[in-house]
């Protein structure tokens, strides 16, 4: 059975891509090489990833976002003997998320020997309640057998409202039985590891890509090696449901 793992948030900007691309090497440290996918119309950033070998599905017709076009998301994933890591943009969130629905996939996918996880994105100050309500609508409109996996990025602000952390806050309670696992992104200073870890995302490059890299200042790479091991220590800590 495969693990077919999808990044789903409405608000553009808040780390999908990122938590695609980590999902992905996470995997590829293990040995494995997932299906990795893009539907990200606009801005395919996962696709990018050149190591990571992400392939895009176009779900345009002309300037329209075309539904029927996911069908060939479907077709690439039906057979996959493997996890598969999809990014879905912000600009396709609602029609994915409507694609998915009415067309019952968690429940085909099931059916062909799959597991559908969700992973949807909270983060803080102004884009703290978009991102709530993205995960408030999700958990609302998925059949109850979805599992969600929630990933707490601080880069904006602290993830807090009304001095209450996320798993305090009454929207997590009212829908706790759905999120199977939560995973924390460490808050990284802006001066030393954010921007080491901005540039080479910014860049494209995949952590073992920088580690490898000669041109890299030492500390640089020091850096980065701390914050992956964290993010993959932090993805173990709920290895049971990603794996």
């Amino acid at each position: 059975m495969a693990k077919i793992h999808m990044v789903l948030q409405g608000k553009g900007g808040v780390g999908k891509s990122f938590i695609a691309s980590t999902l992905a090497q996470h995997q590829y440290a293990k040995g494995k090489k997932p299906l990795c996918i893009d539907t990200d119309p606009v801005n395919a950033t996962f696709k990018g990833f050149k190591k990571l070998n992400v392939r895009q599905i176009n779900v345009m017709s002309g300037d329209e976002i075309d539904p029927r076009k996911f069908d060939d998301l479907i077709e690439l994933i039906a057979g996959t003997q493997t996890d598969v890591v999809i990014d879905n943009g912000a600009s396709t969130f609602v029609p994915m998320s409507h694609y998915l629905i009415s067309n019952q996939i968690p429940a085909l996918l099931a059916d062909m020997g799959h597991e559908l996880i969700v992973h949807t994105v909270i983060t803080g100050s102004q884009a703290l309640m978009d991102t709530l309500t993205g995960f408030k609508n999700l958990v609302s409109q998925f059949p109850d057998e979805t599992r969600f996996v929630v990933w707490l990025n601080p880069y904006w602000g602290a993830i807090t409202m009304d001095g209450k952390r996320f798993e305090e806050m009454k929207i997590y309670l009212d829908n706790k039985s759905r999120v199977s696992a939560i995973i924390r992104i460490p808050e990284y200073k802006a001066d030393t590891f954010g921007k080491d870890l901005s540039e080479i995302l910014q860049a494209k490059l995949t952590f073992s890509e920088a580690l490898e890299s000669k041109t890299l200042p030492i500390m640089v790479r020091q850096r980065l090696t701390i914050i992956k091991k964290q993010l993959f220590t932090n993805i173990e800590s709920v290895a049971a449901v990603l794996t």
